[in-house]
C-alpha cells in the first residue's frame, strides 16, 4: 500500500511525539523511583539517628551496656522506640495485636540478634527487611553485644558517641527498607496518572499533528496541480508562495520555470510564424514568376531563367541559415577545439574580403596592438565563419564611401575583437534585439538586401560555444559597433607594442 505524503508526514510527526513521550515517561519514572529511594534512605537514616540517641541515653544511665545486655526486651524497645520493655506488656486479651509480625514470636536470647526466624528473610536481599532486624550493636572494641559474628563483616558501621567519646557502634546490614503503605499508594497512584497523562498527550499530539501535516502538505498539492497544468500546455500557471522557507523557495523556482517555459513557448510560436513568413515570401515570388511564364505574360528566355535561379539561391540560403541556426541551438555543430592563432585567422579573412569591399566602395582595416601569435583554444573554422559573417553584414549594410575597422586587443584574461563600421547606424532601442533570430531593423541597414535576420543569431551561438560574449553598441564612427570577448586558454604574445599597425 502506497502512503501519501500527507499520511507519511502525519505518521512521522506522531511517531516523533510517541518517541518523545516514551522517553519522557521513562525518565519521569526513573526520577520518581529514584526520589522514592532517596526519601526512603533519608527516613531510614533519620530512624537510625533516633535509635542511636536512645541507645546512648541507655548507656549514659550507668555508663555501661550492662542493662541492655541483661534485658533483651530493653534492646528491642530501644529499636522500636518504646519506653517500657516490649516483651513484658504483650497484647491484652481481646485486643488487636499491633506489634510487627517479626516481634510476635519468641523472645530472642540475650546477645543474639537478629532472631533466628529472620535470618532467611535477611539473606534474601531482594525482599524488603525491617530496619530493626538489620541493626546490630557492637561495643567500643567491636565486640558484638547484639548481633551475629558471621554477619558483621557485610555491615556498615555507625559510631555511637557520648561526649565526643566512641562508646560503641551500630552495624547496619544491607537490604531494602520496607516501604510504608502511604508510599505504596502514592507510587501506584502516580504511576497510573503518568500513564494517563502520556495517553492524553499522545492523543493531543495526534490531534495537532493532523492539521499541521495538512497545512504543510497543502503547498505541495499546489505544486502538483501547477505541474500538471504546465504539462498540459498551460504555461501561465503559477504557484502562490508565502514566506521564505524551503517550500516557498521551491514555489518560486517552479514559478521561474513556468515563466521560462512561457517565454520559450512564445519564442517558439514567434519563431514558427517568422519562419513561415520568411519562407512564404520567396516561394510566393518564385511561384508568381513561374505562373507568369506559364501564362505567357513573360517570355521564357535567359533573363527569366536567371531570375528563377536567383530566387532559388536566395531561398536555399535562407533554408541553409535556418538549418545552421537550429543545429547550433541543439549543439549539433561540431567544434574541433585546437590551438588557433586568432591574428593570422582574422588577417586571412580580412584579405579574403578586401576585394569585395573595394568593389563596394568601402574601406576595410585591421588594427592590433599585439605582435606575434595570438593563440587560444578554439575552432578555427567556426571562428572564420563568425568573422566572415560579421564582415559580410557590414559590407551589405554600410553606405558607400564608408568602411569597417576591426581591432584586435587583449584585456586581462580575454581577447577583444571590435567591429566598427560607418553609417547607417542602429537605433539604441534595437541594439539588445540584434541577436534575436529573424529580427531585422526597420531602417536603412536592411533596405539593400532584406536579409532574414539570422546572421547575428548564428554568430552569437558560435561565440557562446567558445565561452565568450558578443554585444552591440553605437559606433563612434556613426555605424554599429560589435564587440566580441573570447576567453584565452593558451595565449602567447610579445609584450612590445607598436602604434596602430595597419594591414591594407
Amino acid at each position: 500500500m502506497r502512503l501519501s505524503i500527507h499520511s507519511k508526514l502525519f505518521l512521522t510527526i506522531l511517531f516523533a511525539c510517541l518517541v518523545v513521550l516514551a522517553g519522557s515517561h521513562a525518565v519521569i519514572q526513573w526520577s520518581f523511583q529514584r526520589g522514592l529511594v532517596e526519601l526512603a534512605d533519608a527516613r531510614e537514616q533519620d530512624r537510625i539517628n533516633r535509635i542511636a540517641d536512645r541507645l546512648v541515653d541507655i548507656y549514659r544511665r550507668q555508663l555501661s551496656w550492662d542493662p541492655l545486655i541483661e534485658s533483651p526486651s530493653l534492646w528491642v524497645s530501644a529499636l522500636v522506640g518504646r519506653r517500657e520493655p516490649f516483651f513484658e506488656i504483650g497484647p491484652e486479651p481481646g485486643r488487636l495485636d499491633r506489634r510487627p509480625p517479626w516481634m510476635r514470636h519468641a523472645q530472642p536470647p540475650p546477645g543474639v540478634w537478629p532472631p533466628h526466624e529472620a535470618l532467611d528473610h535477611l539473606r534474601n536481599r531482594d525482599r524488603p527487611a525491617p530496619l530493626e532486624l538489620r541493626l546490630m550493636l557492637l561495643d567500643a572494641d567491636g565486640k558484638a553485644l547484639y548481633g551475629r559474628e558471621a554477619l558483621i563483616a557485610d555491615a556498615r558501621r555507625i559510631p555511637l558517641e557520648l561526649e565526643d567519646e566512641i562508646i560503641g557502634e551500630l552495624a547496619l546490614l544491607p537490604g531494602s527498607p520496607i516501604p510504608e503503605s502511604a508510599e505504596l499508594r502514592f507510587r501506584a497512584t502516580q504511576g497510573d496518572r503518568l500513564w494517563m497523562i502520556a495517553l492524553a498527550t499522545l492523543l493531543l499530539s495526534a490531534a495537532l499533528a493532523y492539521p499541521l501535516s495538512v497545512r504543510l502538505v497543502r503547498p505541495v498539492r499546489g505544486f502538483q496541480d501547477t505541474a500538471r497544468r504546465l504539462a498540459a500546455g498551460n504555461f501561465s500557471a503559477r504557484v502562490p508562495t508565502y514566506g521564505g522557507d524551503e517550500i516557498a523557495r521551491l514555489g518560486r523556482d517552479i514559478n521561474a520555470l513556468a515563466a521560462a517555459l512561457e517565454r520559450n513557448e512564445c519564442a517558439r510560436r514567434r519563431w514558427a510564424a517568422d519562419i513561415s513568413h520568411e519562407l512564404r515570401t520567396p516561394i510566393a515570388l518564385l511561384r508568381a514568376e513561374i505562373e507568369a511564364l506559364q501564362d505567357g505574360m513573360r517570355p521564357f528566355d535567359r533573363d527569366a531563367l536567371d531570375r528563377l535561379h536567383g530566387d532559388t539561391l536566395r531561398l536555399g540560403r535562407l533554408i541553409d541559415d535556418l538549418y545552421e541556426l537550429s543545429t547550433s541551438d541543439l549543439g549539433a555543430l561540431g567544434y574541433r577545439m585546437e590551438e588557433t592563432d586568432i591574428l593570422d585567422l582574422l588577417a586571412a579573412d580580412v584579405e579574403a574580403f578586401r576585394r569585395s569591399f573595394a568593389e563596394a566602395g568601402l574601406a576595410l582595416r585591421l588594427d592590433t596592438e599585439l605582435i606575434g601569435p595570438v593563440t587560444m583554444t578554439a575552432d578555427a573554422q567556426r571562428l572564420s565563419q563568425l568573422f566572415r559573417n560579421l564582415m559580410s553584414n557590414s559590407q551589405q549594410y554600410t553606405d558607400a564611401e564608408g568602411g569597417l575597422a576591426i581591432t584586435l586587443s587583449r584585456r586581462e584574461h580575454c581577447i577583444l575583437i571590435d567591429f566598427q563600421d560607418t553609417p547607417p547606424g542602429v537605433p539604441t532601442e534595437a541594439l539588445p534585439k540584434l541577436f534575436e533570430r529573424l529580427y531585422r531593423v526597420d531602417a536603412s541597414r536592411s533596405r539593400h538586401t532584406g536579409g532574414a535576420g539570422l546572421g547575428l543569431a548564428i554568430a552569437k551561438n558560435i561565440v557562446d560555444a567558445h565561452g565568450g560574449s558578443i554585444s552591440a553598441h553605437p559606433s563612434p564612427t556613426g555605424g554599429l559597433w560589435l564587440r566580441i570577448k573570447l576567453p584565452v586558454a593558451c595565449f602567447a604574445r610579445n609584450r612590445k607594442k607598436k602604434t596602430k599597425p595597419q594591414i591594407s
